[in-house]
């Protein structure tokens, strides 16, 4: 059974940090690509970052390039988002996904519904004025 656990989410100022973990479980640890998404309240989900174990490619979405950054530790099966100068509008649900069948960053950024993929259970951040 495929399980994602992410922990990290909570209040942060505007130009705080935070981190959010990805823990994975039950696949292969080079055979998917994982992302972040995030859903704003009222609006639809959106990808933030994925990155592909199969290739090596990644995205940002441009709202975060340069403040947010994804990375993996493979031996643990965990990833990342270091979020750094957070602002209001950072705040939304966040979710990891795990996909198997995308190759590339890029296509797994492009369908952020994902009905295939395998979701973790969300984590609020909250970005304060």
């Amino acid at each position: 059974e495929v399980r994602l656990v992410e922990s990290g989410g909570g209040l942060a100022r505007t130009g705080g940090s935070l981190r959010l973990s990805c823990s994975v479980s039950g696949f292969p640890s080079d055979q998917y690509v994982i992302g972040w998404f995030r859903m704003p309240q009222y609006k639809g989900r959106e990808a933030v970052s994925c990155l592909s174990l199969r290739d090596g490619s990644i995205y940002y979405a441009r709202s975060v390039e340069n403040r947010f950054t994804l990375s993996a530790d493979i031996a643990k099966n965990t990833f990342y988002l270091q979020m750094n100068n957070l602002k209001p509008e950072d705040t939304a649900l966040y979710f990891c996904a795990a996909d198997g069948v995308s190759t590339t960053a890029q296509a797994m950024a492009a369908d952020p519904v994902g009905p295939m993929y395998h979701w973790g259970q969300g984590v609020q951040v909250t970005v304060s004025h």
